[in-house]
């Protein structure tokens, strides 16, 4: 054997004799009662203390916790086909929106994909900027009389409503806005359903009241999305959005059409990863504001120059520098989506550590957007930290608020254009202060909430 060949065969036994580092924990239930009281803060802690990539133990499961941007890419990109989405957060994501893009593996997702992809195209999104700052500015009317009483509104409620009204105009064509009081506390309370059993592990089918709720939750979510269905379908026009798509795909092989289960599963995904991810970053984005207020006068400062009170186009988005750099720190402070993971399928090596076939492996976006060694004052909000020349030689993923690689999230280009819009629009108008002594604190569910939602006085913007 060549001297390179044994030097390969040692540091292939070199990894399969190394587990990484950790907390030990409870002898009993390992980290268990750390995560379900911090789970933000353990793993920050973590990190800070074993490195980037730790072993723990989550009661008698044992996880793997990622925490480099060579690592993520690893998982994402490099060796992308060894992880899949067969994990307990994926599959609690599942009783909830299906097997639809999200949750989807293999030939299925491959087909979805594909079927989708032609609607979240550039030249498709500019298509829908007009309904999205028309929706904002109906938002703004909405806040004349609140600002001039100087009245309390919640600002997480605010953005919810909002941004389902835009993802039904522009995904369905149809105005849901109205329902969004019924859909956003059937998913909340969904939402925290399934983060709660998996930090409890409590069987989904044992007759308690928190079950029966959960269950009722999805069928008020069901029967939201089914109206949808069915309104299209007596219609039978295509309309051209992706709802029309979807009803008129034909499988190239056996000319089939999608089944109404597989409908279901992707109009729910839509609607709920269309809205509720946007509305998240909003809300942080004005909290984060109403903390910086130097921020807040440079942000306004931009849209006046560019917009001079008019409302914003997609062709104006290529000026706001500022705006899309505010957002785009908001989302590093609070990803939505601040959890991912994957399962290994077979032995993998990450960072020198053997990585065992159906070992979970985690990766936070929270965590690695406050990684010291990419990012100077990680706590800090700092917006310019995005221009061109600080953000050069900054590896690709030490930012991931949607992922990366194959399974990139297809709306991130929406939903960015989306936030871009909404923020020009209502911040031209008005400026939101944190009602003192509001308690504000991330909320990690499926995505990052402010627990006690976001309480704020609305003010005309005066320059």
């Amino acid at each position: 054997m060549s001297r390179a060949g044994i030097k390969a065969v040692l540091q292939t036994r070199k990894a399969e004799d190394k587990t990484p580092p950790g907390p030990r924990g409870n002898l009993l239930w390992g980290s268990a009662s750390a995560i379900r009281r911090d789970i933000l803060g353990f793993f920050l802690h973590a990190v800070r203390e074993y490195g980037d990539i730790i072993r723990y133990r989550f009661m008698i499961w044992p996880g793997y916790f990622v925490n480099h941007p060579d690592y993520v890419k690893h998982i994402l990109i490099d060796n992308n086909r060894n992880y899949n989405k067969n994990t307990p957060g994926f599959e609690t994501l599942r009783w909830i929106v299906g097997n639809g893009l999200v949750t989807s593996e293999g030939d299925l997702w491959l087909r979805q994909r594909r079927l989708m992809q032609p609607s979240f195209h550039k030249q498709r999104l500019a298509s829908f900027a007009t309904v999205m700052t028309q929706a904002a500015a109906e938002t703004a009317e909405s806040w004349e009389q609140i600002a001039r009483r100087g009245e309390v509104l919640d600002v997480d409620e605010e953005m919810m409503r909002l941004t389902l009204k835009i993802a039904g105009l522009t995904l369905f064509s149809m105005d849901i806005s109205g329902k969004a009081d019924t859909v956003g506390q059937a998913f909340t309370y969904a939402n925290k359903f399934v983060t709660e059993y998996l930090y409890r592990r409590i069987p989904r089918n044992l007759p308690l009241p928190r079950n029966r709720k959960f269950e009722e939750a999805l069928r008020t979510l069901d029967q939201v999305v089914s109206a949808i269905i069915r309104e299209r379908r007596a219609r039978g026009e295509d309309t051209g959005d992706l709802l029309s798509m979807l009803l008129h795909a034909r499988d190239e092989d056996t000319g089939e059409g999608m089944d109404d289960r597989q409908l279901r599963d992707e109009v729910m995904t839509l609607l709920l990863a269309g809205h509720e991810t946007t509305a998240n970053a909003l809300t942080w984005t004005w909290y984060l504001l109403s903390k910086h207020p130097l921020v807040m006068r440079r942000l306004q400062s931009e849209l006046a120059e560019v917009l001079g009170g008019r409302l914003p186009t997609v062709d104006d988005l290529p000026k706001l520098c500022y705006t899309r750099m505010v957002i785009d720190e908001a989302l590093r402070l609070y990803p939505p989506a601040w959890m991912m993971s994957r399962q290994a399928t077979e032995d993998d090596e990450i960072g020198g550590y053997r990585i065992p076939a159906k070992t979970i492996v985690f990766f936070s976006p929270y965590v690695v957007h406050r990684h010291p060694s990419f990012w100077e004052n990680p706590e800090g909000f700092d917006p310019e930290r995005f221009t061109p020349e600080r953000s050069a030689g900054r590896p690709r993923f030490a930012y991931l608020p949607f992922g990366g690689g194959p399974r990139l999230c297809i709306g991130n280009n929406f939903a960015l254009m989306e936030a871009q819009l909404i923020l020009a629009t209502l911040a031209q108008r008005y400026q939101l202060e944190l009602v003192p002594g509001h308690r504000v604190e991330p909320e990690p569910l499926i995505t990052l909430r402010p627990r006690y939602g976001l309480r704020m006085v609305v003010k005309h913007y005066s320059a």
